[in-house]
């Protein structure tokens, strides 16, 4: 049975418990369903379906069992390995302690973007698919790169570091 991931947007320990989100996932008919760490990352298993239709679906049991739903972009697990395995960030030679990210895209994004984007300690990389890749180095003034990633493809993507990726496939 194939394992996914959804990345949910916007979720915290503030604002949803681990074990509910479980519980909704479990209500949508998915298996093995497991979250790692706490900020909205969901493991689970499903016979096979479009991934807005399992996107759908989340989204549905969320709001039917927590009373509120967060934006969900899912990847199947096999395609997780292979985008994390191109180490595509590796042929733009990141500065050293720099975090390296894929943003997921609900969709292909529409309209040229001329990549590589730099600014703030870090630099959009690449737009492959539906995937970004980038990275930034920590600072002081917090993750001023999420605004430069919301303002070239849009609020509706969902970003994580390369090793939340890697802990996620190993779920």
């Amino acid at each position: 049975m194939p394992r996914y991931v959804a990345f949910l947007r916007g979720v915290s320990p503030m604002n949803a418990k681990m074990p509910d989100l479980v519980r909704a996932f479990e209500a949508a008919g998915f298996t093995r369903v497991k979250t790692v760490i706490s900020s909205g990352n969901v493991v689970f298993d499903h016979d096979g379906a479009p991934v807005d239709e399992l996107e759908h679906r989340a989204e549905q049991a969320m709001t039917d069992t927590l009373g509120k739903s967060f934006g969900t972009t899912v990847r199947p697990v096999e395609h997780l390995v292979r985008v994390v395995d191109a180490d595509v960030h590796a042929a733009f030679d990141p500065p050293a302690g720099a975090k390296r990210l894929i943003t997921f895209l609900k969709r292909p994004h529409e309209g040229q973007v001329e990549l590589p984007l730099r600014g703030n300690d870090a630099a959009i990389l690449r737009l492959d698919g539906v995937e970004v890749f980038s990275h930034y180095l920590p600072n002081e003034q917090g993750p001023l790169f999420m605004t430069m990633l919301e303002k070239t493809f849009g609020k509706q993507i969902t970003t994580r570091t390369v090793d939340t990726v890697r802990k996620c496939i190993k779920a």
